[in-house]
């Protein structure tokens, strides 16, 4: 008798409403995935090898279906993404050759900065830098975007894609007469266009209304993909190689060229150096310069919404590490200085023993002999 009792005064107990769970359930969802959508990126393409695919016994064999698992494995992209990943499976090992350059670059052209394009080690590649619409956020989508280019463009002329191969570029009119327009050039055509579309699917699926922020984000972000396509693009070379009796080069024949992507990186940088502050006009629906004093920036240019971080002290909150640590050249008055790389702080020099490689002398036939070598150098590290 009591235990029915005990059990009915346990049932008589008010129950949460079950609508109540699920609208949080679904609230949660929501904001995870606002919160993926923000963070991950393609880019860790370039840091997840992706290489590893080409031997994926689905891509070799070319199934006749898409394998939509294989994309699914890949962090980061939006859902148009995974649509092109799907229908071009063969190109994903460029794309991630591409970002994999860019990321490389970046960090190459930055080194002696006190942003040196560091990365974190998830699926946004580079931190909470992503979230603000620096000159950083401007530089790291466009190089990004100019190593697809050019990643896609080679491997079309080396044959590793399906749907494209040698480029199909008009012979330039300056070219001499004599001179053969042929060989198998760089398919930048091709190039420009896969990485237009698949680069700019994540920014051009969602609406946003005017004068909202994700609006004026999302047009900057589609302004520096499209100046990183066009740093490869518009500096395409003509490249020749000579034929005739004992290199006579009586004859010679050309062919679309791509520039080296370090040429493309020094390019970027000073875009960045010269980037463009930029706000909505009145109506909220375009892009237009804050300092009216400044000229208007082309499709080459860099724009951005934010002014940089403080990169002198580390917050997590804005991905800076700080520049507690870092190398520093006290001869020099640059960016590598150890007063601007310091900030201000001092830096301690210790000394390191080198060993390196000299007096080295070649011998017939055929090998180089050196020596090892040991010299004591100075090494400042800011405070």
């Amino acid at each position: 008798m009591e235990v029915s009792r005990r059990r009915r005064r346990k049932d008589d107990l008010p129950r949460a409403p079950t609508w109540w769970w699920w609208t949080l359930v679904i609230l949660l969802v929501s904001m995870e995935t606002r919160a993926v959508y923000a963070l991950d990126m393609w880019w860790q393409l370039g840091v997840s090898g992706v290489e590893r695919w080409k031997n994926h016994p689905t891509y070799v064999l070319g199934a006749s279906q898409p394998v939509i698992g294989l994309c699914a494995q890949i962090k980061g992209l939006s859902a148009r993404q995974l649509r092109l990943c799907t229908t071009y499976q063969d190109h994903m090992s460029s794309i991630g050759r591409g970002a994999k350059m860019g990321i490389g670059e970046c960090q190459f052209q930055f080194r002696d900065r006190r942003w040196n394009c560091s990365t974190v080690q998830d699926s946004s590649v580079f931190g909470p830098l992503i979230q603000i619409a620096s000159r950083e956020a401007a530089f790291t989508h466009a190089i990004s975007s100019a190593g697809v280019v050019h990643a896609v463009s080679r491997s079309c002329r080396e044959g590793d894609l399906a749907s494209c191969g040698c480029s199909r570029a008009r012979r330039p009119k300056d070219l001499h007469r004599d001179w053969i327009w042929g060989g198998c050039g760089d398919n930048i055509e091709y190039g420009y266009r896969f990485a237009k579309a698949f680069v700019d699917a994540r920014e051009t699926e969602r609406n946003h209304p005017r004068h909202s922020r994700e609006l004026a984000r999302m047009m900057m972000n589609l302004h520096n993909n499209e100046a990183g396509r066009k740093a490869v693009y518009n500096y395409a070379k003509v490249e020749c190689k000579c034929h005739g009796v004992s290199g006579s080069c009586a004859l010679k024949t050309c062919w679309q060229q791509l520039p080296t992507f370090r040429e493309v990186g020094h390019r970027l940088r000073d875009r960045y150096d010269g980037a463009t502050e930029i706000r909505f006009n009145r109506r909220g629906t375009k892009l237009v310069r804050k300092n009216k004093n400044f000229n208007k920036p082309s499709k080459e240019d860099l724009i951005y919404l934010d002014e940089s971080p403080n990169y002198c002290v580390a917050n997590p909150e804005t991905g800076s590490l700080g520049t507690v640590g870092r190398v520093c050249d006290k001869q020099s008055q640059g960016m590598d200085g150890c007063s601007l790389m310091c900030c201000g702080r001092g830096y301690n020099t210790f000394k390191q023993k080198l060993t390196e490689r000299c007096h080295c002398k070649f011998y017939w036939c055929c090998y180089v002999k050196c020596k090892t070598c040991e010299r004591v150098v100075d090494v400042n590290t800011c405070k």
